[in-house]
């Protein structure tokens, strides 16, 4: 197992998909639990479909999971380059080897002719598959068609006969030739296929297992023709289950969320993500569910990647979240919360050391009570912002009862009194007003929470009491008074 090394090859047509970062993650524990290197490749030779920032986006969004890679087009390594775009000489010389023994054949047809031939097939109920026009074409017709200005796409020739993928999760799966076409491994632009690319730069970066999704079976069989034709051993394969929505239809933006840089945004946890992603598809073979990247990697083996589907919960994801707000130092959620404390408005972008020390009291009293950053934003804006509006709910049910304002004028002059001004200080003034006016501890508690928050729910009162300081608790109650008036 010390030889073990796999990869992730993404291509940088859009931002990390889940589903991908679930691949990487299932490669990075492998190697990380057997002592093997884990590669990054870029797979950029479709240069129509190739965006810009894309590799970033893909670069940064593992990085921010914690899945670093030992080899990679930014670290380098000793099978560079990691950019398929800069191996295009060595896919065009493997390629020529296949054209030089007679196992593929150049290809002279044009899309027009092979789009009728899928008609006709079609219509006829066969699988549109390649015909094989120009597989028995001598030179002479070859140099006919070069002379009018073809450029040849390169295919394979698949012999017949059968070809068994013995995948590690699923066990052998068969595929008959009569079900694959001649397919084409150079496209006429001289620039190769996935299939092509793909074996090359596994055989040459020496990858020992191939770990991919589901919907790279199909392609299995072709690459294992590729392998055989060049003599090379292929690597190990397992392909892990898809990713399925709650309705059991393919995962798309229409179920909300899909890509690792929306989750970013939206205030998850790196952790809490990457804990999730581990369980679509992989069961510890306990009933644990909250894991740290350690305890992963300790817990992982590749047996228990199991066959059927994943079903994407946001639910449980968010409950996970909630965990690692209520659980992680809190010098690291307040780290990774002031970006979105920042951009609600609600602190500034270099705040100072007294300014941090209230910032960690908020952050300590709301992180366990929400699921994101997001939401930590939200349930912390009344501790900076001292104009709010009131809950509706609320101000009828408390500042519209009978003798409201002057119950909250009460509770002003308590807490005016109180000393010392801290949790255990305010409340004891609380309770002996509680106790002379002969109410419940509700009676006065809830709308001075409302009073003090805009809000029927929140952390302990007394907590936010002691956090908010006396003079901005008495400003706050002498305005609900008023207006409960």
């Amino acid at each position: 197992m010390s030889s073990i090394r796999v990869r992730f090859a993404p291509s940088p047509t859009g931002s990390l998909h889940i589903g991908g970062a679930r691949t990487a993650l299932f490669n990075w524990l492998f190697a990380r639990k057997y002592g093997g290197s884990f590669v990054l490749r870029l797979e950029d030779t479709d240069l129509d479909r190739n965006l810009a920032d894309a590799e970033k986006h893909i670069l940064e969004g593992l990085a921010w999971l914690g899945l670093d890679w030992d080899e990679g087009p930014d670290k380098g390594g000793p099978h560079a380059p990691y950019k398929q775009s800069g191996r295009l000489d060595l896919y065009r010389e493997e390629a020529g080897r296949l054209l030089g023994m007679g196992l593929a054949y150049p290809c002279y047809c044009q899309p027009d002719e092979l789009a009728r031939d899928r008609k006709l097939a079609q219509a006829e109920g066969r699988p549109p598959l390649y015909c094989g026009r120009c597989r028995d074409l001598d030179e002479k017709a070859r140099s006919e068609k070069e002379a009018r200005g073809l450029k040849p796409a390169l295919r394979l020739l698949v012999p017949p006969g059968q070809t068994v993928v013995d995948d590690l999760i699923r066990g052998p799966v068969v595929f008959l030739h009569e079900t694959i076409d001649d397919f084409i491994i150079v496209k006429s632009n001289g620039v190769p296929t996935y299939h092509l690319a793909c074996v090359v730069d596994d055989h040459h970066m020496r990858i020992s297992h191939v770990i991919r999704a589901e919907e790279h079976l199909s392609n299995t069989p072709k690459q294992l023709m590729l392998y055989r034709a060049l003599s090379w051993e292929p690597p190990a394969f397992m392909h892990v289950s898809m990713i399925l929505a709650p309705d059991r239809a393919k995962l798309s933006k229409r179920h909300g969320a899909t890509g690792v840089e929306e989750f970013r945004t939206q205030g998850f946890l790196s952790e809490a993500l990457l804990n999730y992603l581990a369980l679509l598809g992989w069961s510890p073979g306990d009933e644990r569910e909250v894991f740290s990247r350690e305890e992963l990697v300790a817990a992982f083996t590749p047996g228990s990647i199991t066959k059927h589907a994943a079903v994407y919960d946001l639910q449980k994801l968010t409950w996970l979240c909630a965990q690692y707000l209520r659980t992680l130092p809190l010098d690291e959620v307040v780290e990774r919360a002031l970006p979105f404390l920042t951009g609600a408005g609600l602190v500034p972008a270099d705040p100072g050391p007294e300014e941090m020390v209230y910032i960690s009291r908020v952050v300590d009293l709301v992180r366990t009570r929400v699921h994101t950053l997001v939401e930590l934003a939200g349930a912390a804006d009344y501790f900076f912002r001292d104009e709010f509006s009131y809950e509706e709910k609320g101000v009828r049910k408390y500042f519209q009862k009978p003798g409201a304002a002057e119950l909250l004028r009460q509770g002003r002059e308590a807490l005016a009194a109180a000393q010392p001004f801290d949790v255990a200080g305010t409340e004891e003034a609380y309770r002996k007003l509680i106790a002379e006016l002969n109410i419940s501890g509700g009676a006065l508690i809830h709308p001075t929470r409302l009073a003090l928050t805009g809000r029927t729910m929140g952390p302990g009162l007394f907590d936010i009491v002691a956090a908010l300081g006396r003079e901005r608790c008495l400003a706050r109650l002498g305005r609900a008074a008023q207006g409960a008036e």
